[in-house]
């Protein structure tokens, strides 16, 4: 880590501000350089006149310096935060690599923030996901684990764990004497609840992965049902056609929408029924795959049109749906009444209309979508993370076998397998490669 490295921390494009982020040794030396100034107050907001390498002003902008260890990445940090644009700042980044700066590699600032012991893993991929975060919920879930929320549940499983590691390790140099029951039954009461606090975990983490995400909700109905009206109702402007020609939509269709708090990819699917026309099969089939996959279904029926057998097929689906949240909606409900709503009342179906407009639906799924983030439960972010704890789990429920028997031995090695394995929620015992894979996910200047 002896290179000092540069990056534009901000999105490209026309914005406002744009900020240049220098870390390392150098950084100190080159903010001089560029703003011609022979002294810069650590955390103070100089406003300066900017340089190039050829002495022409670049522009007028904020430099703030950050002395080492005081910092993000705790190393030396200068941040230039100039006009923003497409020009001015990849002037300034050109500037900073003239003087012996190289490019940073992605998430390259997160992983000395890492390596320097300013952040642990749990914090660093809370920085990553917060970026990406889909929904409120998701934003103060992460904030948490900036604040080290993850990192304490990590502490404290690790402190248990090594309390009856300790208890086996002393009792096999006295292998001559038996386990206290005592002993014995506090060791497997404290293993079998941190086993299952991991299990609820593991299970909240599951559910609500849609709040960082984005959850994914489906449109799902028999052809010609007015999919693509609530789609294009939900979204404000026309992205499917529309049209009475029963099989129009041949292939589902993804969009973001804001629902309430929550960012969703909703998912208009081709309308399923029995078909001989090879693309119209292939749609089909792509929109059974969109409902394996989807958080929530939208399961539209036409109240103008009897119920049959395409309307049961549907009616089907969601009826064997398992761990998946469904909401009936029957349109058209402006014309006539002709569906038998008898058959949908266990799903207690609301009435919508592409005419009269879909308020009613988009109310139901903000409840929804709400009722699915709150709680207080611990939320682990990454697929990561919930391997980790996973693998925990198994070590914890191995080793109650051999403590029963009286195995210690055997007993110490599946708790020192749990021990790694939620250890590396937070520090790994892995390689500097893993490390590289990880942190190489962050964007540019994080």
């Amino acid at each position: 880590m002896s290179d000092t490295i540069t990056a534009i921390a901000t999105a490209h494009g026309i914005s406002s501000i744009s900020i240049i982020r220098v870390s390392g040794a150098l950084a100190l030396s080159v903010a001089k350089k560029i703003s011609k100034r022979e002294e810069i107050t650590p955390r103070y907001a100089h406003l300066t006149s900017l340089y190039n390498y050829q002495d022409e002003l670049i522009d007028q902008a904020i430099l703030i310096y950050f002395a080492a260890p005081n910092s993000f990445t705790g190393e030396d940090i200068v941040e230039f935060q100039c006009h923003g644009g497409m020009i001015v700042a990849q002037e300034i980044l050109d500037t900073v690599l003239s003087l012996g700066v190289r490019l940073a590699e992605p998430g390259e600032f997160s992983k000395r923030a890492f390596l320097n012991g300013k952040i642990d893993l749990s914090e660093a991929e809370a920085i990553s996901k917060l970026i990406e975060a889909k929904s409120v919920d998701a934003a103060k879930i992460l904030a948490k684990q900036m604040k080290g929320e993850l990192r304490e549940f990590v502490d404290k499983s690790r402190e248990a764990l090594l309390r009856s590691l300790a208890y086996s390790e002393v009792m096999i140099d006295y292998a001559e004497e038996d386990i206290p029951d005592d002993i014995m039954l506090s060791i497997v009461s404290q293993l079998e609840g941190l086993a299952e606090q991991i299990e609820q975990i593991v299970a909240s983490s599951h559910r609500r992965r849609g709040l960082i995400e984005g959850f994914r909700v489906a449109i799902i109905g028999k052809p010609n049902v007015g999919k693509s009206s609530l789609l294009n109702a939900l979204l404000s402007y026309e992205r499917a056609i529309v049209s009475d020609i029963a099989g129009t939509t041949r292939d589902t269709i993804e969009e973001q929408v804001r629902i309430g708090s929550h960012i969703i990819r909703l998912v208009d699917t081709a309308g399923i029924r029995d078909s001989e026309d090879t693309i119209e099969k292939i749609g089909i089939e792509r929109s059974m795959s969109s409902v394996e996959d989807a958080d929530i279904i939208i399961a539209l029926f036409d109240g103008s049109r009897p119920f049959d057998t395409e309307d049961e097929k549907i009616l089907s689906i969601v009826t064997n749906l398992r761990q998946k949240h469904v909401i009936v909606a029957i349109n058209k409900s402006d014309l006539d009444s002709r569906l038998e709503r008898e058959r949908l009342a266990p799903f207690e179906p609301i009435e919508v209309s592409a005419k009269r407009g879909f308020v009613r639906l988009t109310q139901k799924l903000k409840v929804l979508l709400d009722a699915i983030g709150e709680g207080e439960e611990l939320m682990l972010v990454s697929t990561r993370q919930i391997e980790a704890v996973q693998k925990a789990r198994d070590a914890i429920l191995s080793a109650k076998v051999p403590l029963m028997n009286g195995e210690l031995e055997f007993f110490s090695y599946h708790l020192q397998e749990a021990v790694k394995a939620i250890s590396s929620i937070s520090k790994p015992y892995d390689s500097e490669e893993i490390l590289d894979k990880m942190f190489g996910e962050f964007c540019l200047g994080k």
